[in-house]
């Protein structure tokens, strides 16, 4: 009833009123307390069985999930917007909302019911943010794709050096590096990280990456702090950090600290990478060449995609990393290969091992789980299995004569878990649940005492049982029978109709609960089996948690150890992998020479190769040979000839040479590249205001400024995006460039064919050109590379191809003939570069055409007047006049 005040509304009692009523509950004061910490990350709050969110964030969150949005109470005198989702799959729609750009900060309760009636009849339960989810820290199965690394990438900045720390810590896999120069966009591009930080003002500068406070990016607070993570006193056991590394690792382990709420996941030693450790790839040479995903953002077309022959998600993981970044050191490279040609001529060995890995687990992930304390009872028992799988690995490998050096280096790392499997496989069930709640996963045998409890809850349900059958002979009930559920523990339930028999007073049943249909019932003997049936599996639950705990600390003590058996099963997965894709490929190994060369017979394009395959359609394989005296190929010939495809397929080769990978061709030789670069293909950056040709001469620039003499460079179609005589004076600048100034290896292709005239001047450059044929009017595409400059354009066969329509070819080939014969008479477009005419005879007045008696004639002709016999006369006429006319 609502009792209406008459008071002066300026009154104090008035404004007492106003304010008791706007005043927010309890709950509404924690849950507003919550979101001030949470920020502007979405609040999961936990109330009972699910997730609730609130205002703003429901509102986000129902449009992200496509869930119901409706209200729960008042705040301020308007309706509050509510949705939520259940705690039991709460995974799946955090996985939603991460990949929608959502952060997400977990508030879960953190005292029961009871607990908290202790305090007070009407004590609020308490509640804490225990986590926030954000997309470069996640480590549940549900969240993550197990073929792919999700890192966290910090950015440093010390005394205008900066560095990347990176971290995977589904794994624990940590590095870092020292950038030289403008590099961080190509540094992040080889991480493909989820997720980037870098204190305020850096981190304005970076694509993507999201401001974190700035003292914890301090490099002399960060030192303290890494020593104070890993428990050392000095740091020169992981190597000479520079100020800007220490500044980067500062503030990655700072964030993870503040989005674990204090709880630190598992991170391997820092691993430090040297600036030159990896062949350089800078980020429009990776989106081009689509390395470990499309342009579109896909797996599926890329060259990992076109490689991957891996059975393990950790193997998945490891060689998109080495496709990443292959490596410049040829020692490094020549042990992979080594490895991978033996599993190669192997063919049964490899099967085998093959078949062993497959069947295994993913111990990293199940590792990392563990260390940060969201590890399972499976989590133990995929590390059990994995790590005795591993054992048996080790010794089927170890007693084979002729060991790569690289296997030998493996090895060891499968040993020293023995006493850990043992426990593991004493103490584990042979399948563990996910969930440690529920209890069931500690094995029979490895503790008397828990099973004695087991006993006493199995002898008291047993108990229950006959209690069930006793009471249903003595009421005569056959429908009587004895439940559970968590409200009301177990009770007697019988159909409604068979009540009265219950609710008398002599019955011994004392009545708790009436529903449509059924009456539930206690007893004096229900309560006490009830009691001893709690006890012993209450006693039976703490006694699992105890031991999982246990297990669980046992484990975490020999993380370094089960991290680098991790690695080093995947590493064997990789190289296995290589050589299976080798095998099936007829891919050969690439020899690693000290000379500048890519000496390449028969080289294909893997992804392009693999399209045709499907199709049922052969690849036309093509050769390379570049060296000192040869380093620059002026490739020409018509659109769809396979120009691109056979910069690219080079490129590709490279990549695969030195990420230790054999290659899609006869035989190669390369001479190690250093830096990788691609302008093939340009699209417009409208959100940064720049054109299609902006972003070719941006490309373009970036490579002049830092191709070295062991670069390889390949350019397609320089020049394009603007006038044909700026395109072509660009172009030319450029290929004298690439020649002259930065003398690396280089295959430029091009429609200008006016550049071929350079090759009377610039010695190591040579004309090739993709073949194509014209027959009977149309035009065949031969796909093969060919010595010396195109014969001529194909432009407007290929427009033919293209199906544009016969007028319009027709006009093309008419506008062609008079910019030949002005060509012709000026010598060419390339003719005197310090004068370039403008079409001048293109342009020029044109003389009138001769006349044309049988256009004339028809042009005179009323068809429709024609009689029968007028028409045929008529014919006659045009055939004279035809064969009159001049050839």
């Amino acid at each position: 009833m609502r009792v209406t005040n008459h008071a002066n509304p300026g009154s104090k009692t008035d404004k007492a009123a106003r304010s008791a009523a706007s005043a927010p509950t309890p709950m509404m004061a924690q849950y507003l307390a919550l979101k001030a910490e949470a920020g502007g990350d979405l609040l999961f709050y936990r109330m009972g069985d699910f997730f609730e969110l609130f205002f703003d964030d429901a509102k986000v969150a129902a449009q992200v999930l496509d869930i119901a949005l409706t209200t729960r109470g008042e705040h301020l005198g308007e309706p509050i917007p509510m949705c939520g989702v259940p705690v039991h799959s709460a995974d799946s729609y955090l996985a939603r909302l991460i990949r929608a750009g959502h952060r997400v900060a977990i508030a879960e309760q953190t005292e029961t019911p009871e607990q908290a009636r202790a305090r007070g009849s009407k004590a609020l339960v308490g509640r804490a943010i225990v986590r926030f989810v954000t997309a470069g820290t996640l480590t549940e199965e549900a969240l993550l794709d197990s073929r792919r690394a999700n890192l966290l990438a910090a950015v440093g900045e010390s005394g205008g050096a900066k560095a990347v720390a990176a971290a995977d810590i589904s794994t624990g896999r940590l590095e870092v590096v020292t950038l030289e120069g403008h590099a961080i966009e190509a540094e992040l591009a080889r991480l493909g990280a989820s997720e980037v930080i870098a204190r305020p003002g850096l981190a304005e500068s970076i694509p993507a990456a999201m401001p974190f406070e700035s003292r914890s990016f301090d490099s002399a607070r960060a030192e303290e702090h890494i020593r104070r993570h890993f428990g050392v006193t000095t740091l020169e056991s992981f190597g000479a950090f520079s100020r800007a590394e220490l500044s980067a690792l500062g503030g990655l382990l700072a964030y993870l600290e503040h989005v674990g709420k204090g709880r630190m996941p598992f991170l391997a030693a820092p691993v430090r990478l040297g600036s030159g450790a990896h062949l350089a790839i800078d980020p429009a040479t990776r989106e081009s060449l689509e390395i470990v995903q499309t342009q579109s953002g896909q797996r599926a077309g890329s060259l990992l995609a076109a490689v991957d022959r891996t059975v393990t998600g950790a193997g998945a993981r490891l060689l998109a990393a080495d496709l990443s970044a292959p490596l410049m050191n040829r020692e490094a490279i020549e042990a992979r290969l080594s490895l991978v040609q033996w599993f190669h001529d192997d063919g049964p060995l490899r099967e085998d091992v093959r078949a062993r890995l497959r069947a295994l687990p993913d111990v990293g992930r199940a590792l990392g789980r563990i260390a940060i304390g969201r590890g399972s009872p499976r989590d133990l028992g995929q590390l059990r299995d994995g790590l005795d799988a591993a054992h048996r690995l080790r010794e089927r490998l170890g007693r084979l004569p002729s060991r790569p050096a690289l296997l030998d280096d493996l090895l060891p790392h499968f040993d020293g878990h023995g006493e850990l499997i043992d426990i593991l496989q004493r103490a584990i069930v042979a399948a563990p649940p996910t969930e440690a709640a529920n209890g069931g996963y500690i094995a029979e045998g490895y503790d008397a005492a828990l099973d004695e409890l087991r006993r006493l809850a199995g002898d008291g349900r047993r108990a229950i049982a006959s209690l069930e059958a006793r009471y249903r002979e003595e009421t005569g009930i056959a429908a009587l029978k004895i439940r559970h559920n968590g409200v009301l523990g177990y009770h007697v339930e019988v159909p409604a109709r068979h009540a009265d028999a219950l609710l008398a007073q002599d019955s011994g049943f004392t009545h708790r609960q009436t529903l449509a249909g059924v009456v539930r019932f206690n007893s004096v003997d229900l309560h006490e089996q009830a009691g001893r049936v709690a006890q012993a599996g209450a006693h039976a639950l703490a006694a699992e948690a105890a031991h999982f705990e246990e297990l669980v600390a046992r484990t975490v003590r020999r993380r370094e150890a089960i991290a680098r058996t991790a690695d080093a099963l995947a590493r064997i997965d990789v190289a296995a992998a290589l050589a299976e894709r080798g095998v099936e490929g007829g891919w050969t190994r690439p020899a690693l020479v000290e000379d500048r060369c890519l000496d390449v017979s028969g080289g294909r394009h893997p992804v392009v190769e693999a399209a045709l395959g499907r199709e049922g359609a052969a690849f036309v394989a093509n050769d390379c040979r570049l060296d000192e005296g040869d380093r620059l190929w002026l490739v020409t010939g018509p659109n769809m000839g396979g120009k691109s495809t056979f910069l690219r397929q080079n490129a590709l080769i490279v990549i695969l040479a030195q990420a230790g990978s054999f290659v899609p061709a006869r035989a190669a030789r390369l001479g190690l590249v250093d830096r990788l670069f691609s302008r093939v293909g340009a699209s417009d950056n409208l959100a940064r205001g720049r054109s299609t040709f902006m972003v070719e001469m941006i490309e373009t620039a970036a490579i002049l400024a830092q191709a070295t003499e062991r670069s390889f460079v390949i350019l397609d179609e320089v020049g394009r995006g603007t006038s044909t005589y700026d395109g072509l004076a660009i172009a030319w600048a450029v290929v004298e460039a690439i020649h002259d100034v930065n003398a690396c290896r280089c295959l430029f292709a091009t429609h200008y064919h006016e550049l071929t005239r350079l090759a009377e001047r610039l010695e190591a450059l040579s004309l090739h050109h993709v073949r194509a044929r014209e027959w009977q009017g149309d035009l065949v595409l031969l796909h093969e590379v060919s010595e010396g400059p195109a014969d001529r354009s194909y432009g407007i066969a290929v427009a033919r191809l293209a199906g544009l329509p016969p007028q319009v070819l027709a006009r093309a080939k008419d506008v062609l003939a008079r910019l030949e014969a002005g060509k012709a008479q000026t010598g060419g477009i390339a003719a005197g570069l310090d004068d370039l005419p403008l079409f001048a005879a293109a342009l020029a007045p044109q003389p009138d055409k001769a006349p044309d008696p049988l256009r004339e004639r028809l042009a005179q002709t009323d068809a429709d007047s024609l009689s029968p016999r007028e028409a045929l006369e008529l014919v006659y006429a045009l055939k004279q006049l035809s064969d009159a006319a001049p050839i």
